[in-house]
């Protein structure tokens, strides 16, 4: 089984990804899947019944198409085909501070271990790392940075307002 970084933890990943389905009937029974978007507009009602879904994203689909759906929604993956492709980033913005998804919301793709800590900040929960990369050595990446200085999904405030508000260091980011 995979490894997957969840909660800056090493878990098996019991979710499998599927980038492409032609239909219903090439999904196993009582498996966890995760999606396509296309896929999931097009058999939705069917596959809110089947339980453990998930939807994975390309840069170049529309977040807010998934908005009615979030609470049926256990997990959605997000791609990074390329580590350059920064969408990801804007997406899940998105999905977890204009639409609040309190699902896992996955990094999947091109995951290096150098974008651990900006992920994590913009609101990502689990990484599925490359497969050539290894994950137990990328756990250090979320401790590489002391703190952020513009506001973020988990650090809300920007630090200025932080370091003003009296409970927070007046020097070091991250060091409140």
């Amino acid at each position: 089984m995979p490894r997957l970084i969840k909660g800056r933890t090493l878990v098996e990943d019991r979710w499998t990804l599927r980038r492409e389905v032609a239909s219903l009937a090439d999904l196993a029974e009582g498996a966890p899947v995760i999606l396509p978007l296309a896929f999931w507009l097009e058999h939705r009602d069917g596959l809110r019944l089947r339980g453990e879904v998930g939807v994975w994203l390309a840069p170049t689909d529309d977040p807010a198409a998934l908005a009615p759906d979030l609470d049926a929604l256990p997990v959605i993956a997000v791609d990074f085909p390329k580590f350059t492709d920064g969408r990801g980033y804007s997406i899940a913005r998105f999905l977890r501070d204009r639409h609040g998804f309190t699902g896992e919301l996955r990094a999947v793709g091109d995951v290096l271990r150098d974008q651990l800590f900006a992920l994590a900040e913009c609101g990502f929960d689990a990484f599925a790392l490359r497969d050539d990369r290894d994950a137990a050595a990328a756990l250090s990446g979320f401790n590489d940075f002391a703190g952020v200085y513009t506001s973020t999904t988990h650090t809300p405030q920007p630090w200025f307002r932080r370091r003003n508000s009296g409970t927070g260091s007046d020097s070091v980011p991250g060091k409140e």
